[in-house]
């Protein structure tokens, strides 16, 4: 299980929120005691309960959800039979919980977007290369649908990241992998035969950061 997102000893008090937020959304909320619903979602008024952020008032958890630059949760209202409807929060992705109903876009042949890339660390590509793509401790691997540096690209991939890895979308939805979309548009793949594995037959190329300087 992993820990919250380390904290930087510059971070705002918003940033701390918001990766406290992560851990619990994406990996920590059935061992913190929190009900994480099957679309991964819990009730905002759970959430706030959780000691951590008894502090944080709703109108600033929206104000940190309507800012995240990469779109990481979703705030929404279901109508629980009561007279108000109650609000939920969920990660969009990134998840290591098993999360069986979290709303994704299966990507069908003529709908597959034009780059699949994974970004990773030069120093992991040998391992890569004779593995293949893992999704490690994650329920999938993820994918972005451009480089950081494109404006239309909001999430799939660290910033720091300097090695890319483009797929094969038609060879690999061919032979069976499926690949879908998540609410803030990352690309996601359990791998070949659900096997967490994309092999590196079905890279299409490698390029690495700053290669011709």
């Amino acid at each position: 299980m992993r820990r919250p997102r380390r904290r930087g000893k510059n971070d705002s008090p918003d940033v701390k929120v918001s990766k406290l937020m992560s851990y619990l959304l994406r990996h920590g909320a059935v061992k913190e005691g929190l009900a994480l619903r099957d679309d991964g979602s819990i009730l905002v008024s759970e959430l706030l309960a959780y000691p951590r952020l008894q502090s944080v008032s709703f109108e600033k958890l929206r104000q940190i959800v309507d800012a995240d630059n990469k779109k990481r949760y979703v705030l929404f209202q279901e109508n629980q039979g009561s007279a108000e409807p109650a609000w939920f929060i969920r990660a969009t992705q990134g998840h290591t919980l098993q999360v069986s109903e979290l709303p994704l876009v299966k990507i069908a042949p003529e709908n597959m977007p034009d780059c699949i890339v994974h970004g990773t660390m030069k120093s992991k590509l040998p391992l890569i290369m004779k593995s293949g793509l893992s999704k490690m401790a994650r329920t999938h691997i993820h994918f972005a649908t451009g480089l950081p540096s494109d404006k239309a690209v909001i999430s799939g991939m660290r910033s720091t990241a300097d090695a890319f890895i483009y797929i094969d979308g038609a060879k690999a939805i061919e032979d069976g992998i499926e690949f879908y979309l998540s609410e803030n548009g990352v690309v996601l793949s359990e791998g070949l035969d659900k096997s967490g594995i994309i092999p590196s037959s079905y890279f299409e190329k490698v390029e690495l950061k700053n290669a011709d300087k």
